[in-house]
């Protein structure tokens, strides 16, 4: 007996449709395109068409990923990506948006968004970024909770981090960023390399968004302290610790 008539009689196995994502896109066009290619790749999926609608599917159901438009009816996409970190903080979120400009991607990270993919898009790009934050999203807890570096102490538990006495408070990706410099401590990291380790797969190299959010983690981390942690290697990128 072949595998089709086998699903027909006993049902098609969970570990076809062992992911659920909800796209939340007020497009209906983009919406049923985005749902049809993930169904045929053997994901279920369902379509939210506003930000209201999406929090009570959230509510309801669980999911193993988000992909969410910022510019849709009630609820926003920045405000419902706060809100669906804080209720389902192991859930990626990938935010698929018209906005693309270094700024816009900015806003969107310190939303907490896990990935950025700008309009018009190619599927199978979609589908690699979906992959990759799936296999992240259901990856084991690491059996080291603690990174430290010098006074530099991050717990990857309860995501938060303290230099000293001192605690900082950071956006999912300046966590993402310090948490791969710390693991790195000592060694030189590229721009190339932060960008494809901590937004998990090739970036617009075009934009500055690496050197920027280095920017933003010096200001957290080093500033007002003698021993700078985040140090630049010219010509080759960055070097992390005392």
């Amino acid at each position: 007996m072949n595998l089709f008539y086998l699903f027909i009689i006993f049902g098609i196995p969970s570990f076809i449709y062992s992911m659920k994502i909800l796209i939340i896109e007020d497009e209906p066009k983009v919406a049923s395109f985005i749902r049809k290619g993930l169904e045929e790749s053997h994901y279920e999926a369902e379509t939210a068409y506003d930000g209201n609608s999406a929090e009570k599917l959230a509510r309801q159901y669980k999911y193993d990923l988000f992909i969410l438009d910022i510019i849709i009816p009630g609820i926003g996409g920045l405000d419902l990506c706060k809100l669906l970190k804080k209720t389902h903080p192991g859930v990626p979120v990938l935010m698929l948006t018209a906005l693309g400009t270094t700024d816009d991607k900015i806003l969107g990270f310190d939303a907490g968004a896990d990935d950025y993919l700008v309009k018009p898009f190619e599927f199978r790009e979609l589908l690699a970024r979906v992959k990759v934050l799936l296999k992240k999203g259901n990856q084991p807890a690491d059996t080291v909770n603690r990174l430290v570096v010098g006074d530099l102490e991050l717990d990857l538990d309860k995501k938060t981090a303290r230099r000293g006495d001192n605690p900082i408070e950071l956006t999912a990706k300046e966590f993402s960023l310090l948490e791969y410099f710390m693991r790195n401590s000592g060694r030189v990291l590229s721009r190339n390399d932060i960008a494809e380790k901590v937004w998990d797969i090739s970036f617009d190299f075009s934009t500055n968004i690496v050197d920027v959010y280095v920017n933003f983690l010096r200001k957290k981390i080093d500033k007002g302290y003698d021993k700078k942690l985040i140090n630049t290697k010219v010509g080759f990128g960055y070097i992390f610790g005392e």
